[in-house]
Formats: structure tokens, sequence, C-alpha cells
């Protein structure tokens, strides 16, 4: 991510604010998705959020900025997966129809591009 002044990253961080349904992961299947609860992706505005589909729950440590010349969130998170402890990275973005887009990986473990909708 590039360095953009804090008043910007004020803004982007406000763009990603909420909760957003993860619809989509292109190694998962739908049923899978919500198999614990609704799949979804929230952020607080400020620097924390929560991951959730499947078995997986993680909690988000996040930062904004830019990533050619798109607003970004990238995103370090632990929780657990299965009720075994989980951690890893991801990113997102907001693309050009006000979807999220992005990339989710575990540590030592896979990784999955994910798309999601407000709501």
């Amino acid at each position: 991510m590039s360095r953009i002044p804090n008043e910007k990253v004020q803004r982007i961080a406000k763009a990603f604010a909420g909760r957003w349904r993860i619809v989509e992961m292109n190694n998962r299947n739908s049923d899978f998705l919500d198999l614990v609860e609704e799949a979804h992706l929230i952020f607080d505005g400020k620097s924390d959020g929560e991951i959730a589909f499947g078995a997986v729950k993680g909690f988000l440590d996040v930062r904004y900025g830019a990533r050619d010349g798109l607003a970004c969130a990238e995103f370090s998170w632990e929780g657990y997966d299965e009720n075994d402890s989980a951690c890893g990275r991801g990113w997102v973005v907001i693309d050009t129809v006000g979807m999220l887009v992005g990339h989710f990986y575990r540590h030592y473990g896979d990784d999955s591009e994910f798309a999601c909708e407000r709501g």
C-alpha cells in the first residue's frame, strides 16, 4: 500500500466500515460458507474487525490505504478454525461496482479469493 495522508486514510476507513456478507470464495461452496454462522466480514472503521465463514472465526487488525488506485484494507487475523487456533492475513479492495474483492490467507494453510456485498 502507498503512503497517503491521514485524512484520506480516515475517509477510506469509513468506506469500509460496517458489515459485509461474504457471497463467494473460489475454493469453498456456498453451503460451507454459512456452516456455523452467516459468512461475513466486519470493519469498525478504525483498526478492528471480524471475519467468519465455515468453521473459521477471526478477529482483525486492519490498516487502510490504496492498492492499484483502489481503496484497500489489509489485515492480519487471529482466531480459530474448528476450535483450533488459527491466524493469517488478507486484503480487500472496493471494486468499481461497490463490492469488496480480496484474498484471505491462513498461515501454514490454504488461501482463497473472495467477494462480499454490503449487508
